[in-house]
């Protein structure tokens, strides 16, 4: 019986209570796993994936309204959920046989040339069959539902984490106004500052040479509520998230980050997988051990295992499989198994599973530096973008400064960065002493070595490089071999990282792997344009931005 706080909602017709403070993904991941969607070229099964609000796997409609994830929304009272972009059902999609009849893949942006003629109506039905579900349903009001928000700082911290609230906390100590803005339903309380949740910021230009030396931030609190923020100092604290991995059937239901497994389990710590394959090595590794262990029957590393890996998985008496290679896994509406094989040319082997954890790599959210102008550098530790930074954490955009693991600094020295930072934007000396560690510049990741041993194997399964646009790793490889290089023009010419998730689950291997092809480093492939915003925002929230009615609420 549905306690008296549940909320009651109709999922494609059927009746479902929703806790307090629960998401729609984890409600329905209470009665197993959950099949939401279809991808938008093949419309193979698809499954939650990141469970921070960046991929496609948990995409619904609610209440008419198209592509809303169950990851962030908590259902109200009376919400009428479906899902879309198959038919009859995701567990069920008759046009699934796309995914047998264009084993190649669907050219929906240049093919079928001959005859011309047949050229239009080739992608008039191609493009019919393939995207992310209808326009909303007549009547549906528009955003934003409230009036929109200012705010004019003196700081703003764009993550409140722990590095952002440490920063809050010195600021505030010195009687410096601070807002911090995160995006989390329900971030930690941060005492010591005005924290707007809920809340995305992007357009983070500089200053305009001889202005108020302003930055405008512009964004969205979800649902749909207009945010601008003006301050003469920005401090970009994002963090970072759990990255993906290509082998063959990567994109299967049942293959997730360390993230979107966090997002699935219940309250009481059950998880809707039972036997999970946990791919990593490292300290995330043990943060999966620690959260949902007793739903872990294997850990499978890329390279070596870390002593606290090994000591914990040994506690559990789970299997370890160091340096192996994960070359695909099988499983049509759900991962049943992963074949491996042991690198160096060892033997193949499978396990059986019904989940795939990819805790291997972390990434940093670098967006708001790219937007920003800011000078970016590529450090080969994690295979990644940072700012390029001075010793007290400023960017090369005056004024705006970078903080915890969107900067590369290492989990120990919050405590020191924090410092350096706060000193500069109060005017005082900075800390004594050596800048803290980072993120190794030099050298390439582990990973580079592993794709390398990767593609020398006989592919099993469709490899999908980029899971968004459902483009696969044949298609990059043959505009590889048509003559296009480096990243941009790979983007433009494939569709590769043009998705809603803006590349994070694409373009960090796709950098590797095209590294590799075409013989040269990471930083000469490039790197995309990353245009604003940083997540889909609603055009409704920034057009009620320009109402000149609009009041700025009090600090």
């Amino acid at each position: 019986m549905a306690g008296p706080s549940e909320r009651h909602v109709l999922f494609d017709r059927s009746a479902k209570n929703v806790r307090p403070g629960e998401t729609l993904l984890a409600a329905l991941a209470r009665d197993g796993w959950p099949a939401l969607q279809r991808s938008i070229r093949y419309h193979r099964p698809r499954g939650p994936f990141c469970g921070v609000g960046h991929c496609t796997g948990c995409l619904v409609r609610v209440n008419g309204r198209p592509n809303v994830r169950a990851c962030r929304f908590e259902p109200a009272e009376g919400d009428v959920v479906t899902t879309e972009n198959s038919w009859p059902s995701p567990r069920f999609d008759l046009l699934g046989v796309l995914d047998f009849v264009f084993p190649g893949g669907i050219d929906t942006l240049h093919g079928f040339r001959r005859p011309a003629w047949a050229t239009r109506a080739y992608h008039r039905v191609v493009r019919r069959l393939a995207g992310y579900g209808a326009a909303p349903d007549p009547g549906v009001p528009a955003p934003p539902s409230s009036p929109p928000l200012r705010r004019t700082v003196d700081v703003a911290i764009v993550g409140a984490g722990v590095a952002g609230r440490a920063l809050a906390a010195q600021l505030a100590n010195a009687g410096r106004p601070v807002v911090a803005i995160d995006r989390a339903l329900r971030p930690a309380p941060v005492p010591w500052a005005d924290l707007l949740g809920r809340t995305t910021v992007t357009f983070l230009p500089p200053p305009a040479p001889g202005g108020d030396a302003r930055f405008t931030l512009l964004g969205f609190e979800e649902p749909a509520r207009g945010v601008e923020i003006r301050a003469r100092a920005v401090v970009v604290a994002t963090g970072g998230y759990d990255a993906a991995l290509g082998f063959g059937g990567n994109d299967r239901p049942g293959v997730l980050t360390a993230d979107g497994a966090f997002a699935l389990l219940a309250p009481d710590g059950r998880a809707p997988f039972e036997r999970a394959v946990v791919v990593g090595g490292g300290e995330r590794v043990t943060d999966v051990l620690e959260r949902c262990g007793d739903a872990v029957s294997a850990i499978v590393s890329p390279g070596d295992v870390e002593p606290g890996v090994v000591r914990r998985a040994s506690e559990l008496e789970i299997p370890l499989y160091p340096r192996s290679l994960l070359l695909s896994a099988s499983g049509r509406s759900r991962v049943r198994s992963v074949a491996l094989r042991t690198r160096g040319h060892g033997p193949r082997f499978s396990l059986g599973c019904d989940a795939v954890i990819l805790a291997h790599r972390r990434l940093p959210t670098p967006q708001l530096f790219f937007q920003a102008g800011a000078r970016m550098e590529w450090r080969g530790g994690t295979g990644a973008y940072y700012p390029w930074l001075a010793e007290s954490g400023e960017t090369s955009v005056p004024g705006l400064f970078a903080l915890g693991e969107s900067a590369g600094y290492l989990p120990d020295a919050t405590g020191d960065t924090t410092a350096r930072v706060a000193a500069a934007l109060l005017g005082r000396p900075l800390p004594e002493g050596a800048p803290p560690p980072r993120v190794a510049s030099t050298g390439l990741p582990d990973l580079d070595g592993y794709y390398r041993e990767l593609a020398a194997e006989p592919r099993s399964g469709r490899w999908v490089a980029c899971p968004c646009e459902d483009v696969l790793l044949e298609e990059v490889e043959a505009a590889h071999r048509a003559g296009y290089r480096g990243i941009e023009v790979i983007k433009r010419y494939t569709g590769l990282g043009t998705g809603l998730c803006q590349g994070r689950y694409c373009l960090p291997d796709a950098l590797l792997l095209l590294a590799r092809l075409e013989a040269r480093s990471p930083p000469e492939v490039g790197y995309i344009t990353q245009r604003p915003p940083v997540v889909p925002t609603p055009l409704g929230a920034f057009a009620a931005l320009a109402d000149v009615g609009s009041e700025e609420e009090p600090r």
